[in-house]
C-alpha cells in the first residue's frame, strides 16, 4: 500500500507535491498504525489528534500559494471543474476571469524581486476585497490570477472586474520610498456552452490576449 501511495508523489528538484488523495491515504494509514500501538488509549487519542491537526495543515498548504496566501493552480483546476459541471447541470450562470499584472517584469528588473513579491501580495489583497465570498480567487502562476464568479452572467461579471481594475490602478503601491504605477489586464469568459472547462478557460485566455493587445489596463471578453 505505501509503495503504491509513494508512486503518486511527484518529486523533482524544484517542487515537492503530494496530491490531496495521496495525503488522505497517508493520513488513514498512519491512524490505523497508531490504533495498533501497545499504548494507553488516551495516549493514542492524543497522538491521533496531533497527527490530524498536522495533516489538515499540510493539506491546506498543498493547495495554497505561499506568497499571496491565495489558493494555487492545483486548487483552481479542481474548483473550476466542479463549478463548471455544476453550472452545466443546473443551467446556472458562471464567469471566469484571468487577471495579468501589466509589465510585471519591470518591477523585478528595476527594483528587485522583493518588489515583485510586494506587488503580487498587494494585488492579491485588493482582489480578495473586491469580490464576494461566493467567488473564488487564485494565484494561477507568476503574475497571473484567476477568479471564478459563481451565479454570475457576463454582464454582471464586468461590474466587479472593472471595479478591481480601477482599484488597482488607483492604489498607492509604495516600495522603497516610491509610488509604483500598477495596472492589470483582465480577460473574462461567461459562456458555459463549451464541451469542457478547458475550452472555457481558453476563451478567457483569448480575452486576456485581447485586453493586452488593445492597450492593457482594461477588461475584455473574447468577442470584443
Amino acid at each position: 500500500m505505501i509503495n503504491k501511495v509513494m508512486e503518486n508523489i511527484n518529486i523533482n528538484d524544484k517542487d515537492f507535491e503530494i496530491p490531496s488523495d495521496v495525503l488522505d491515504e497517508i493520513q488513514k494509514n498512519i491512524q490505523n498504525i497508531i490504533e495498533g500501538f501497545d499504548i494507553p488509549d488516551d495516549n493514542k487519542t492524543d497522538v491521533i489528534k496531533k497527527i490530524n491537526f498536522m495533516y489538515t495543515q499540510t493539506k491546506q498548504m498543498s493547495v495554497t500559494d505561499a506568497l499571496t496566501r491565495l489558493y494555487n493552480r492545483r486548487r483552481f483546476e479542481s474548483d473550476f471543474e466542479r463549478e463548471y459541471k455544476r453550472a452545466k447541470r443546473y443551467n446556472s450562470e458562471l464567469s471566469l476571469a484571468i487577471i495579468d499584472i501589466d509589465f510585471f517584469k519591470k518591477f523585478n528588473d528595476t527594483y528587485g524581486h522583493s518588489c515583485g513579491d510586494y506587488v503580487l501580495k498587494e494585488a492579491a489583497y485588493l482582489m480578495l476585497n473586491n469580490f464576494r465570498q461566493t467567488d473564488f480567487v487564485f494565484r494561477y502562476g507568476g503574475e497571473e490570477f484567476a477568479v471564478i464568479l459563481t451565479e454570475t452572467s457576463g454582464e454582471n461579471a464586468l461590474i466587479p472586474l472593472e471595479r478591481l481594475r480601477k482599484a488597482i490602478e488607483n492604489y498607492n503601491f509604495k516600495f522603497g520610498g516610491e509610488i509604483l504605477k500598477v495596472t492589470v489586464s483582465i480577460g473574462v469568459s461567461s459562456n458555459t456552452d463549451f464541451k469542457t472547462p478547458q475550452e472555457m478557460f481558453d476563451d478567457a485566455d483569448k480575452a486576456l490576449y485581447n485586453a493586452k493587445n488593445s492597450g492593457r489596463n482594461r477588461v475584455s471578453s473574447a468577442g470584443q
